[in-house]
């Protein structure tokens, strides 16, 4: 049968498509000129609340989510209850895992225990079944604890993940200490806070040897320290946000959906981050979905819990603002939300997503599949809408019923 989608993708990948459309007959209806076939997106940095708070979501319902989003693999951050600190406490989150999963789901461990940064989570023992270690939702304050933990890591040939953040310079808690802020009469988070421990981590890499990769970056500064980090030759990678890329501290409302940490900072920063996802600093886009229940996000920013859903709108809002305006190319946002992502983490290439890339939408997030509906996206118009995900043999999310 003539080829009519248009498959964007290596040769490998195309194989893979060719494979699959040669062998399911379900998916000759996708065979419209007017789609396009995209790499299944990976995201390194979610956060999908099972065990522990599942109110908030599930594997079910996020793995969902992942697959409307265009993505077949993602890897689960370890705030949860129990946290996973030790195998026994890591088989509780494998167990939805397996249950649950529409898509390949790799779990994090805990770099210490109940991610406290008082002692070190039993790493060895999650080696085998954990994609890497982070305490993310908490930088790990001390110097010699974070030294060990990377010595252990690199001893296991595993990646730390780091969520940077000093708490001693935190300043506030609630937005970016800047315009806004002062504006408001709010107190603010420090960059600072997140730079001098980007700085710190960084130098612990070299001298330990440990390969580090920095969570959701968000000022200059950090940008700036990766930069010659990579230039020196330290094994070191980063992510950043597709909110920190499209929006700043000015257009922050006084709402839950505008709350996440690190906050929403300046123009400057916003910038920079541009720079880095061009220039090669910044390695993956990660969205950093951190789902809470309405009431939760319903208390305004002061109130508010830390986080929004970020998996079902990443690939359109970054590629109406960034692609469509020419800021960088769809080859480079396939590098950031697919290639890279799987190459850092050793996470094998599978599955793809059939998307109609001139198809206006608007985004609401009563269409989420995900619990999360906070979301700074609300109401905007995006182009670049996900048809159906294939992975592992099967269709595992579709627009609609043929």
């Amino acid at each position: 049968m003539e080829r009519k989608v248009h498959i964007y993708a290596d040769e490998t990948l195309q194989r893979y498509v060719e494979n699959a459309f040669s062998h399911d007959p379900s998916l000759h209806v996708y065979n419209d000129p007017s789609l396009t076939i995209l790499p299944g997106f990976c995201d390194v940095h979610v956060h999908f609340r099972e065990p522990g708070f599942s109110y908030k979501e599930t594997i079910r319902t996020g793995s969902l989510a992942a697959a409307h989003g265009g993505y077949t693999a993602v890897c689960t951050m370890p705030n949860l209850n129990p946290v996973p600190d030790s195998l026994e406490h890591l088989q509780e989150e494998m167990k939805c895992i397996a249950k649950d999963a529409v898509i390949d789901v790799y779990p994090y461990g805990a770099l210490t225990r109940g991610e406290k940064g008082e002692a070190m989570a039993d790493l060895r023992e999650m080696t085998p079944y954990v994609i890497a270690f982070s305490d993310d939702g908490h930088g790990v304050q001390s110097e010699e604890m974070m030294r060990s933990v990377m010595k252990k890591a690199a001893s296991l040939h595993k990646i730390v993940a780091a969520h940077c953040e000093v708490n001693a310079l935190l300043g506030g808690s609630c937005i970016h200490d800047g315009a806004y802020a002062r504006a408001h009469g709010m107190k603010g988070i420090s960059s600072a806070s997140e730079y001098e421990e980007v700085r710190r981590n960084i130098r612990l890499a070299e001298e330990t040897g440990c390969s580090l990769h920095i969570c959701h970056v968000s000022t200059k500064e950090s940008v700036q320290l990766v930069r010659e980090a990579k230039r020196k030759g330290i094994d070191v990678t980063c992510e950043t946000a597709p909110h920190y890329l499209i929006f700043t501290e000015n257009d922050l409302q006084d709402e839950g959906r505008w709350k996440m940490n690190p906050p929403l900072r300046t123009e400057e920063d916003r910038k920079a981050l541009i720079q880095g996802i061009q220039d090669g600093t910044i390695d993956c886009i990660a969205t950093d979905h951190a789902p809470h229940s309405i009431e939760e996000k319903s208390r305004g920013l002061k109130g508010s819990a830390m986080g929004v859903a970020g998996l079902e709108t990443a690939f359109p809002i970054l590629y109406t603002y960034l692609v469509k305006k020419n800021i960088i190319s769809l080859r480079r946002l396939m590098e950031l939300m697919a290639y890279h992502p799987r190459s850092r983490f050793h996470i094998p290439m599978e599955g793809f997503a059939v998307f109609n890339l001139n198809e206006t939408v608007q985004i609401h997030s009563e269409d989420f599949l995900s619990k999360g509906r906070a979301t700074p996206f609300e109401n905007m118009s995006v182009n670049g809408v996900c048809e159906a995900v294939y992975t592992k043999g099967k269709i595992v999310w579709q627009k609609k019923k043929y």
